[in-house]
């Protein structure tokens, strides 16, 4: 059994498609969604996590690009330099996954890796440079 994060990014025109149901239903892949932005007629970004034998989750793999869907596997970390942080929040503001807040009592930065998709905005918004990517 293999398991994988993916961030996937669907055409305006395949949200209305049920493609996480397929990979469950057809394919018989667990899946375990970390974060979903998905509107019908826009974008949609979905991250999650994939776990099936791996000539099955290659299958899936194939399945969603055929549907148009870019798949990108999560294979990156983000290093995060807390010791030096000053907590200004700048990353904070563009962590749409949610891996990077601010205490709302403490003011404080705290980053959860599990939440972190590895988009690397926070790389360009750090005015200290506290991030980088550690390659798996």
């Amino acid at each position: 059994m293999t398991s994988k994060r993916f961030v996937l990014t669907f055409p305006p025109d395949a949200t209305g498609e049920p493609i996480t149901y397929n990979l469950i239903k057809k394919f018989d892949i667990m899946v375990n969604i970390v974060k979903a932005d998905v509107s019908p007629g826009k974008i949609g970004h979905l991250v999650m996590e994939m776990s099936a034998p791996a000539k099955v989750l290659k299958e899936g793999l194939e399945y969603i690009r055929q549907k148009n869907v870019e798949c990108e596997p999560i294979d990156k970390k983000i290093h995060y330099r807390e010791d030096l942080c000053i907590h200004c929040g700048a990353c904070s503001a563009v962590c749409f996954a949610g891996a990077l807040t601010m205490g709302r009592k403490t003011a404080e930065l705290s980053f959860d890796p599990d939440k972190c998709v590895v988009c690397e905005l926070c790389l360009k918004s750090c005015p200290l440079n506290l991030f980088s990517i550690d390659i798996g």
